[in-house]
């Protein structure tokens, strides 16, 4: 199978080295930075440079752009892709991406499926890309109502040879909603708990707790900004609730109330415990 990439940033490129590690298939890739290309033909990471030529030859293509980008590449090149061809895209937010581009391909006689790889590290660019990224990780897949059955298990065929554990299927509205939750508000924390002035004291007084919790404060903050506003909605009350959450810990503290604050430890505790069931 000829595979297109489209981005290759830390996303993209990890992807390109996963096929070539896991499958026979041909891997064309495109970046909009030079030094990029060079990067990425020198070692290897894509079989050649993707034109609009080979494009045209490819049964699947991965697009790993931020949202905006991703939308404008696609509508860019709606008369480029193979009838039948298989568009996934790997962006962070669903429901604006699949809106604008569901109706596209079901006019061009090609196939789209929204997709978000759940992995990723805390540097970006394809000098941080790895082989095993995937590995174990989830792959969503955001397909159509009345996408063709055949098209989704090949799909998750595809994903699960490269190493994902499991691919999720659902509907861009939850996966917004979800995502919210167990990704975009790890993010806020971490960037806000990271912000407190002991902060640059750490050094000698911390261990797991303090990596764990901001690790993924070192951010790029233009995707992020993009993905925070594509999926307002949906955040902005997770957002809320976590404050909400907190305030109940603070009037605790300062009513020194050990009854509560131990009803409230308790409470996260036993809920960790029924999540890791």
């Amino acid at each position: 199978m000829n595979v297109g990439i489209i981005g290759l940033g830390l996303i993209g490129a990890s992807m390109a080295r996963t096929i070539h590690l896991h499958t026979d298939c041909k891997v064309w890739g495109t970046d909009l930075s030079e030094e990029v290309m060079r990067e990425a033909v020198l070692t290897e990471t894509i079989d050649a440079p993707l034109n609009d030529s080979l494009l045209r030859r490819c049964e699947l293509v991965l697009v790993a752009l931020y949202p905006g980008e991703i939308i404008r590449w696609v509508e860019l090149h709606a008369d480029c892709f193979a009838e039948g061809c298989t568009v996934i895209d790997c962006g962070g937010i669903k429901q604006r991406i699949v809106s604008a581009l569901q109706p596209l391909a079901d006019t061009k006689g090609w196939h789209f499926i929204g997709g978000h790889p759940m992995a990723g590290r805390e540097f970006s660019g394809i000098k941080y890309a790895r082989d095993d990224l995937f590995d174990n990780a989830s792959m969503i897949l955001t397909p159509s109502e009345h996408e063709d059955p055949a098209v989704c298990q090949r799909a998750k065929e595809f994903f699960l040879d490269l190493g994902f554990r499991r691919v999720q299927f659902t509907t861009p509205l939850e996966h917004d909603e979800m995502i919210a939750y167990t990704s975009q508000l790890a993010h806020v924390v971490s960037s806000a708990y990271v912000k407190c002035p002991l902060a640059s004291k750490h050094r000698g007084f911390s261990a797991g707790s303090f990596a764990d919790m901001t690790r993924v404060a070192r951010l790029n903050e233009d995707m992020w900004t993009e993905l925070f506003l594509d999926n307002r909605d949906a955040l902005l009350p997770e957002v809320s609730g976590l404050i909400e959450r907190l305030t109940a810990y603070r009037d605790a503290l300062e009513a020194q109330n050990a009854e509560q604050l131990r009803a409230l430890l308790r409470e996260g505790r036993e809920i960790k415990e029924q999540l890791s069931e």
